[in-house]
C-alpha cells in the first residue's frame, strides 16, 4: 500500500533536526572538534587529532563568514563568531602542545 511506505519515512524526517544556517553551523563546528579530538569519531567511538582536518573545517567556517558577511541574521552572526572564535583557540592550543 502507498500509505504504508510513507510512514517510516515521515518518520525519519522527523527524527532529523530542523535544518537552518545555524545547525548548518553547528554540524561544521562539531565536524572540527572530531578533528581537533575533542568529540569522538561517530564511527569509531574514540576522539582522534587530525589538525589538517580541523584547519580545513575552520577555515570552512571562516570561509562562510565572509561570504555571508552583512545577510545574517545578529544571532546567526554572533553565533559564527563565538564558534570560529572558540574553533581557533582551541586549534591554537592544540597546536602548541604538539
Amino acid at each position: 500500500m502507498p500509505g504504508d511506505k510513507e510512514k517510516p519515512a515521515a518518520a525519519a524526517d522527523e527524527a532529523l533536526p530542523h535544518l537552518d544556517f545555524s545547525t548548518f553551523v553547528l554540524s561544521l563546528s562539531h565536524s572540527a572538534l572530531i578533528n581537533l579530538g575533542e568529540a569522538p569519531h561517530p564511527e569509531t567511538g574514540k576522539a582522534a587529532v587530525s589538525l589538517p582536518m580541523a584547519r580545513q573545517t575552520i577555515d570552512l567556517i571562516g570561509m562562510l563568514e565572509e561570504k555571508t558577511k552583512g545577510n545574517l541574521t545578529g544571532d546567526e552572526e554572533r553565533l559564527l563568531g563565538q564558534i570560529l572564535f572558540d574553533l581557533r583557540m582551541r586549534f591554537v592550543e592544540l597546536s602548541k602542545a604538539k
